[in-house]
């Protein structure tokens, strides 16, 4: 396949030849890093702002010991509204210098041409970035973005409600203790008043695919002899793995099994259920009294490493966050500069303290040890993705694989499920923008 621009997403209209507003003059391209002037302009997402803000302002500093003259401006983004605020800037003159993206995002935009090539030998650490992270960055043997850093799911539980109701002072190490416990947990709170010992939404698509990966299947594979990725959910490892999420969908989601994972924090903070599996920060979110969380859980809620099948611990899909320079923008340099020293191996360790994975796998090992992040950490290096296809965006929002998973709790086979499913996808994924 070859790269080329595209009207995916909006972006049709960010070719390179198209100059940033006012980053063309004589002083933005002067050859001393201290005669540059102008404005870098740098989106990232607003957890950077409220979790590791002293970061972000020491990594500017940093910059401008080496570029005086040139102003970072850093624009706080949220998840909810970012895509399509860079789908318009992008097609018009006014866009960022540098973007963070979320790893999912990455190869839409790569793609359509929207980001630079980057030379991974500017950056700290770059041969040991955990390879989940910069395959999202990687297509064809160029690189386009730069990890930033990683995340993983794990079951968040609590505490108090495995040691009442089941007796557990220490979480179940295998599935088959784990389900034990929740029986008894369900028993202790009552699912007839809407606890669900265990809550795993219908439409969480993410966790069913992590036991899709226990069963060694997966969701497409590429075919290298007809050059083209192929759906491959209908394998009897794809099966096994998708039967096993439906039936403890079924078994211990005595809620509204048709809802995505969106509020399952919430359903925790709540005290509806005892266990959730979600991203390690969500721990948080479930005591955090100042958001929609319940402080009275504080002490109560932690993550751990999710059982799964055969006695091996889950495997998880590997999230986290990317930075980019635009394509279309002539202070690239500047961009790399920037993304440099803001991944620098001190600016990682600011990540850290605040028990979020670095971008490397060097740095990455006293989290392992630390009970806050081990097992996210654990768990990180080992993890699954998505297809790096090019329709993939398409299919992911096209929800294909919650449907599928809905026909099958609500009783559709199996084998027609993934059929249908596998039919869909293979409509999609091959084709860029579709």
């Amino acid at each position: 396949m070859k790269r080329k621009l595209i009207a995916a997403v909006g972006v049709a209209a960010m070719m390179v030849s198209v100059a940033a507003c006012g980053s063309d003059s004589d002083d933005n391209k002067a050859a001393d890093p201290k005669d540059r002037k102008g404005t870098l302009t740098v989106w990232l997402m607003n957890d950077a702002q409220s979790t590791w803000p002293e970061v972000v302002k020491d990594a500017n500093k940093e910059f401008n010991k080496k570029f005086p003259g040139v102003k970072v401006n850093v624009q706080y983004q949220t998840w909810a509204d970012k895509t399509k605020k860079l789908d318009a800037a992008l097609s018009g003159d006014k866009f960022p210098d540098v973007v963070e993206l979320g790893n999912t995002e990455t190869m839409t935009y790569i793609l359509g041409g929207a980001l630079g090539e980057i030379d991974e030998k500017k950056y700290d650490n770059s041969d040991t970035w955990i390879k989940g992270l910069k395959d999202t960055c990687t297509y064809e043997g160029k690189l386009y973005c730069v990890p930033y850093y990683a995340g993983a799911r794990v079951g968040v539980y609590n505490a108090e409600m495995f040691e009442k109701g089941a007796g557990a002072k220490e979480f179940p190490a295998t599935e088959d203790e784990l389900k034990t416990a929740l029986g008894k947990i369900e028993k202790k709170y009552g699912k007839d008043k809407g606890f669900s010992s265990l809550y795993l939404p219908g439409k969480y698509w993410y966790a069913a695919m992590s036991y899709v990966a226990a069963y060694g299947g997966k969701i497409a594979e590429y075919d290298e002899g007809a050059k083209e990725w192929k759906a491959t959910l209908s394998t009897p490892e794809a099966q096994k793995g998708i039967q096993h999420y439906v039936d403890l969908v079924n078994d211990y989601n005595n809620a509204d099994k048709t809802k995505d994972e969106q509020d399952h924090a919430n359903v925790m903070a709540n005290e509806k259920t005892a266990l959730i599996y979600g991203n390690a920060w969500e721990a948080g979110s479930v005591t955090d009294g100042e958001g929609n969380g319940n402080a009275e859980l504080k002490g109560k809620i932690f993550p751990i490493s999710m059982p799964g099948p055969e006695g091996k611990p889950l495997p998880t899909f590997i999230g986290g966050s990317d930075l980019a320079t635009i394509a279309k923008s002539d202070q690239q340099d500047l961009g790399e500069e920037w993304i440099s020293v803001y991944t620098s191996e001190k600016s990682q360790e600011g990540l850290m303290k605040e028990n979020t994975l670095p971008n490397n796998t060097k740095q990455l090992q006293p989290l392992k040890e630390k009970p806050a992040t081990a097992p996210a950490a654990n768990a990180v290096e080992g993890a699954w993705f998505t297809p790096i296809a090019p329709g993939w965006a398409a299919i992911e929002k096209s929800e294909i694989i919650e449907l599928m998973l809905l026909d099958i709790i609500k009783g559709k086979s199996v084998a027609e499920a993934t059929k249908k499913a596998d039919e869909e996808i293979n409509k999609l994924i091959n084709t860029e923008g579709a």
